[in-house]
């Protein structure tokens, strides 16, 4: 688990307003329910700030006046209003909860279709564990900012702003004072802003990383076990986490010091009105009732102006944490549209032909590919096939056998050179009809979780009980299932946990026998089983092979024979080609290997090797 594993796309530290208006365009398809939740919580926090004049009306009109009948009159509405901004508060929680769902889900599906068109270079390049985080915690991140968020910020400067009329509605001059301050608080969020938003894009880089690792780990353990890679696997990690927890600190402790910041602004201002109010006081009398006037304001209007400054200065300090949280997920919406506009290495052409089908010919041309530049893995590469060819690829690992069958399945395309399929530059095609008429067994078999049953249909998903049980007697594998206590409903596990490698091969090889492809592709499909379920799969082999173009990937030659022409790939060229009789009698790379091999296996037969004793 090296670093340069974890090599990902830095984002710039400036915040220049692309990624929140996208993040904005996310809601265009629930607009109306964005109104509806954004209305009903600019009612309840319009209200707040009524209640507290209703209040100053209380305190005036009604006790220190001795108008109980004005008292009662403000009481109703005030329990009216109430009663409003209850039913506006359950509107909005409601409604801002079920958007929340739904932002959620369009990002995770927008991403897991994304996530299908990309080519395989994509996932060579990006460990599983990034794109998880992506997809799970950085997509529910945004849904929250658009929601909660939303929420918050509409709620604090609805009662800035409310604040702030009534405030220069009891005493412009007082207000003034208050206003002054607002430039400084603006300064201070500014700064906070960019220092807040570095370290979060930071946290979230590295949560990715983390994410990669414990995926690997967690995929890889039997081999950590068995290499004893506990303690060293544990000090790269324990690296990784302690950069994220000074990360993490880092803008824990910027958040944190925003807040006394603000609070100490706060506590200036309020200082500044009490000691302007405090040296302005007289005694009013009104009805034969004598009450202090401080600075041209009764007492109710002074408990509601203090009341207005802290209705301002909380929504104000509220926003640290709310800005806060905006940071995190501008940082993984940056991420989330990374994914989704990278993108594909290997697309459809404009005009591409869908055609029925693929049988034909097919032809390589002058094909030169490389997966890193400088570094070509075929060079100048021609091969012809006719239609109904079985053709083997054998020769040393990383000669380029595994690559010309991932052109021909177009999972990449050439860098120079033509691929024919019919005679037809197979770049014409689309990729569906392609890939769609190819059958694919690979050397490391993969089940999906679900049953043996959906795993052999994956590929036909309209296939009845009989054809499923069909494919399954043709590759000999309806023996081994029908010994399972629920037979072709029984479980495979994750990644197919539950199976033999050997069994997961057979169900691996049915599920291609069940698409009916034209052209079938094995790659090294008998590599890793025993002697007997070879056999088995070669049985299943000469059944899929019949009639059709195929291609054989193997080490063990005993599999290739009866091909009808056996090709030796060396250093991305053709080094040798013919009949295994040809080949034999040529005396040259083939004959080497198989000679070589053949040797293995007798002397595992007779066990030449002498025990070593103690």
């Amino acid at each position: 688990m090296s670093e340069h594993y974890f090599e990902e796309e830095e984002f710039q530290t400036d915040f220049n307003g692309k990624t929140f208006r996208r993040i904005l365009g996310l809601t265009k398809p629930h607009i109306k329910m964005l109104i509806g939740f954004l209305s009903a919580i600019i009612v309840v926090s319009i209200l707040d700030s009524v209640f507290t004049y209703l209040s100053k009306l209380i305190v005036d009109d009604g006790i220190i006046a001795g108008q109980y009948s004005v008292l009662t009159r403000v009481m109703i509405v005030y329990a009216a209003l109430t009663i409003i901004q209850a039913f506006g508060a359950f509107f909005f929680i409601y409604l801002s909860g079920k958007m929340g769902q739904i932002i959620r889900y369009d990002l995770t599906q927008k991403m897991f279709v994304h996530l299908q068109d990309l080519s395989l270079s994509y996932y060579s390049r990006t460990p599983v564990g990034w794109i998880m985080s992506r997809v799970t915690s950085d997509s529910s991140r945004v849904a929250d900012l658009v929601t909660w968020g939303f929420l918050d910020v509409t709620w604090a400067l609805i009662n800035i702003i409310t604040s702030m009329g009534f405030m220069l509605y009891l005493n412009w001059k007082l207000a003034l004072i208050v206003f002054l301050s607002l430039p400084l608080l603006l300064y201070i969020s500014v700064e906070f802003r960019k220092r807040i938003l570095k370290q979060f894009r930071l946290v979230r880089k590295l949560n990715s990383q983390i994410t990669g690792a414990y995926n690997e780990n967690i995929t890889g353990v039997k081999v950590v076990k068995a290499l004893n890679r506990e303690e060293a696997n544990l000090k790269e990690f324990e690296h990784l986490t302690s950069d994220m927890y000074q990360a993490g600190y880092r803008s824990a402790w910027l958040s944190a010091l925003f807040l006394p910041v603000v609070q100490i602004v706060s506590a200036i201002v309020t200082a500044a009105v009490i000691w302007y109010s405090g040296s302005r006081v007289n005694l009013v009398t009104t009805a034969g009732v004598s009450a202090p006037v401080i600075a041209g304001m009764t007492i109710g209007s002074i408990q509601a102006f203090v009341s207005y400054i802290t209705s301002m200065m909380w929504p104000i300090q509220d926003l640290a944490r709310v800005y806060a949280e905006m940071q995190r997920s501008i940082a993984s919406a940056e991420r989330i549209f990374s994914l989704i506009d990278s993108v594909p290495e290997v697309a459809d052409r404009p005009g591409a032909i869908i055609p029925d089908s693929i049988d034909g010919d097919l032809e390589f041309e002058n094909v030169t590919f490389s997966y890193e530049d400088e570094k070509p893995v075929l060079k100048d590469f021609s091969l012809k096939v006719k239609q109904g060819e079985v053709i083997a690829l054998v020769g040393p690992t990383g000669g380029g056998k595994s690559t010309i069958v991932n052109l021909l399945c177009r999972f990449y395309e050439p860098k120079q050179g033509t691929i024919y399929i019919g005679g037809k530059d197979y770049t014409q095609l689309s990729l569906m009809a392609i890939q769609s008429h190819i059958g694919v067994v690979p050397q490391t078999p993969h089940l999906f979780s679900g049953s043996i049953q959906e795993n052999i249909a994956y590929g036909k998903l309209n296939a009845s009980q009989e054809e499923i049980e069909s494919a399954a007697r043709m590759v000999g594998a309806h023996d081994f299932i029908s010994k399972f206590k629920n037979g072709y409903d029984e479980p495979v596990g994750e990644g197919g946990s539950m199976l033999s490698v050997g069994q997961k091969q057979l169900i691996s090889l049915a599920r291609a026998v069940l698409s009916n492809p034209e052209i079938f592709v094995m790659d090294e499909a008998t590599s890793s089983v025993d002697t007997l379920t070879e056999v088995l799969i070669q049985q299943a082999m000469d059944v899929l092979m019949k009639g059709r173009t195929s291609f054989i990937i193997a080490h063990r030659l005993s599999t290739v024979r009866r091909a009808n022409r056996i090709l030796v790939i060396d250093g991305g060229r053709i080094a040798e080609m013919g009949s295994h009789a040809e080949l034999i009698r040529l005396k040259g790379k083939y004959y080497s290997l198989y000679t070589n091999q053949f040797r293995h296996q007798i002397e595992q037969k007779y066990d030449l090797y002498p025990t070593v004793s103690s």
